[in-house]
Order: structure tokens, then C-alpha cells, then sequence
């Protein structure tokens, strides 16, 4: 064995020196490494035996945003754990990981680890997607920047009434109710997001329901969905927009925010599925277009990509901040895994390996076709809008 960890040793040096990443050097994306079975966990496991080694204390970096970065544009990743990652591809074509019975397990173990991580992690709207950093200089008014964005987007009038797919704790349904003036259904499979969003919605036209979006019915004037596709899963994307579209009205828009993938697969990183989001998958441009097909004019496609690095560097900010007031309800290994999952995410934005769209959609067109709203008008207007 010691034979094997000194050559799969060199072979790891030799396969980082492309991305310009030295093991136990002195760079803040160089690694440190504490235990040579690193080596056999990351050729044998790819990501999923490199964050686990993480999280169990065998390596570290200074930076790991940045080794991320650097590893990713290099296209490193692909080169390790090629078996596992075959295994994972093959579940997930002849399995529905998210199908209906499964459907709640991504509130209960992500959303419902506890409002206080993420009232101390995110904004004071508690919105968990991505920001829009045009103008802005805070976390607060870039994810109002976005939400604004968003209700231009989509043409929210007074009186209109509006599905939120997947509302969180009710961040962006406040704000649109309070903004535009409109009525709005929200449902989540989180039940701890469930119970926050009803006390902060209360008093507004806002019913928040506990539910899976394959059980929703009636009519709206137009429905948006913010960083829920990601649970979706590719067997599931038609079925989406079918249900999307028998909800919206004919003269009505949708708008789709998600992560996206540059490649079509059927499978998500094998160490988020496991510790972070369960049951995910990105989707591909040309999933997203053939689950649509019949079903929606596409209007309007926004990549906002960029924006999620600045926004995952603040939330692991602001959680790295908070970490003496959280300790007493986490231990040492959430801590190192939480912040492995916010800084490689961040990494993977910067290294634009994976994207942000917001997608614009209609039943039968818009009359003389849709033009996007300039991302900069009515900024000022957000400043003054407060719960």
C-alpha cells in the first residue's frame, strides 16, 4: 500500500501541476495534505472521495475557491473516479430518483436543517439563489436588484394572480405582493420553510401551501420558478412544463431561474448528492428546450451565471461570521462540509463550468415579440421598498 499511495501520489501532482496547484505548497490554492490514502480516495472516488477526505480532515487549502477554479478550467475533474461516475450515470437513466414519493426528501434534509443557518448565511429577505450584482454593493439590495429584475421580466401588474414554484421562505413572494400588487400562491417541500414563509407573509394576498408541484391545479396569470428546477430531474422536465402550462393562462409568462449544466447528463456531483442536495441534477440547455417543445414559445434566455460566485462568497462570509453562534447546534464536520459545498460551488461559477439562466417563456408568443427589460431601470426604486 505504501507503494500505491507514493505512486498515485506522483500521478496526483503530476495531474494538478496542470491546473498549477502544488501539493503542500505554499500558494493559498495549493494543497496540504495529512493523510497519503488521499491519493486511492480521489482516484478511486473522484469528487465524492475528494470531498469526503475533506470533511474528514485529510487535506486543506487556504482557498478553495480558487483551487476549484483552477481544477475545473483545467478540466481535471473528469479525469478521476471515471467507474463511479459511470455507475451514477447508468442509476439515473434506468431510475426516477425524483419521482413522487421521494419528493419531500430534499426539504428534509437540506431546507429544514434550520432557519437560524440560513437567517444567519443569506439576506434578510432569506432568498437562497442567486443575487444580481449590476448595481448593487450588498447582498440585501442585489437579491432586491434580482427580484426586481425578475417582476419586470415577467410584467407582474396589480391584481394579477401569480404561482411562486417552490417559494422558499417567502422572500420573493413578499416582494412581489408588496411591490407589484399582486396574488400569490407559493408552494415548498420543506416543511420548517412552510411554517417561516406563512409568518412572514401574513397580512399579504400570499397562501403558502406544503406541496409537490405535480399535485397543483388552477389557473394564473403568469408563474415563476427561482432555484427549484434543480430537484426537478431530467426523467421529470416534461412533466414540469406540462404542469406549467395547464396552470398558466394562454396570454400569460413563465419564468424558469436555475443552475444550469454545460453538458446533458443524468446525474449530479456524487459528493453534493450525497451530503448536500439529494436527488438533484442540473439541467442542460437542450434538456430544458426539448421538455418544452409544443408547450411554450422561448422568449427570452438570460445567462446570470456570473453572479453566483460573488453571491456564494458572501453567503460563505456571512456563514464563516456566524460560526460561533451556530456551533452549538452544528459540529466541526458540518462545519468543514458546509463550507467545502459554498466555496467549491464557487469555484465551479468562477471556473463558469456551470451556469445561471433565467429562461422567459409563453404559451403562444407575445404580440409583436418580448423585450427584455434593461437590467438597470427602476434600480433606485429598490432601495426604497422595505417589508
Amino acid at each position: 500500500m505504501e507503494f500505491l499511495d507514493r505512486f498515485l501520489g506522483e500521478k496526483t501532482e503530476r495531474l494538478m501541476a496542470q491546473a498549477d496547484v502544488r501539493i503542500d505548497g505554499g500558494r493559498p490554492w495549493d494543497l496540504r495534505v495529512y493523510n497519503e490514502r488521499l491519493y486511492r480516495r480521489i482516484w478511486a472516488n473522484g469528487s465524492l472521495g475528494l470531498g469526503e477526505a475533506y470533511v474528514d480532515g485529510w487535506w486543506d487549502c487556504d482557498s478553495l475557491d480558487s483551487f476549484f477554479s483552477r481544477v475545473l478550467e483545467a478540466g481535471l475533474s473528469e479525469r478521476v473516479g471515471k467507474g463511479r461516475v459511470v455507475l451514477a450515470q447508468l442509476a439515473g437513466r434506468f431510475y426516477n430518483f425524483q419521482k413522487p414519493s421521494r419528493a419531500f426528501r430534499i426539504g428534509n434534509c437540506h431546507y429544514d436543517l434550520g432557519n437560524t443557518l440560513y437567517r444567519h448565511m443569506l439576506d434578510r429577505r432569506m432568498i437562497y439563489s442567486c443575487a444580481f450584482w449590476d448595481r448593487a454593493t450588498t447582498l440585501d439590495a442585489a437579491q432586491e436588484e434580482k427580484l426586481e429584475l425578475i417582476g419586470r421580466k415577467l410584467r407582474l401588474e396589480k391584481g394579477m394572480r401569480v404561482l411562486d414554484i417552490g417559494c422558499g421562505w417567502g422572500g420573493a413572494a413578499c416582494y412581489f405582493a408588496e411591490r407589484f400588487g399582486v396574488e400569490i400562491v407559493g408552494i415548498t417541500v420543506s416543511v420548517k420553510q412552510a411554517k417561516f414563509a406563512k409568518e412572514i407573509c401574513s397580512g399579504l394576498p400570499i397562501d403558502i401551501q406544503l406541496q409537490d408541484y405535480r399535485n397543483l391545479d388552477g389557473v394564473y396569470d403568469r408563474i415563476y420558478s427561482i432555484g427549484m428546477y434543480e430537484h426537478v430531474g431530467y426523467k421529470n422536465y416534461q412533466l414540469f412544463a406540462e404542469v406549467v402550462r395547464r396552470c398558466l393562462r394562454d396570454d400569460g409568462l413563465f419564468l424558469l431561474h436555475t443552475i444550469g449544466s454545460l453538458r446533458r447528463s443524468t446525474m449530479i456531483d456524487p459528493w453534493i448528492n450525497r451530503y448536500i442536495f439529494p436527488n438533484s441534477m442540473l439541467p442542460s440547455a437542450q434538456q430544458i428546450s426539448e421538455s418544452v417543445e409544443g408547450l411554450f414559445v422561448m422568449e427570452d434566455w438570460h445567462n446570470l451565471g456570473a453572479h453566483y460566485d460573488r453571491t456564494l462568497m458572501v453567503w460563505w462570509h456571512n456563514f464563516e461570521r456566524s460560526w460561533k453562534e451556530l456551533v452549538a447546534d452544528y459540529d466541526e464536520r458540518f462545519h468543514r462540509m458546509w463550507r467545502y459545498y459554498l466555496l467549491s460551488s464557487a469555484g465551479a461559477f468562477r471556473a463558469r463550468d456551470i451556469q445561471l439562466w433565467q429562461i422567459v417563456f409563453s404559451p403562444k408568443g407575445v404580440p409583436g415579440g418580448y423585450r427584455r427589460p434593461s437590467d438597470r431601470s427602476d434600480y433606485e426604486r429598490i432601495q426604497e421598498i422595505r417589508f
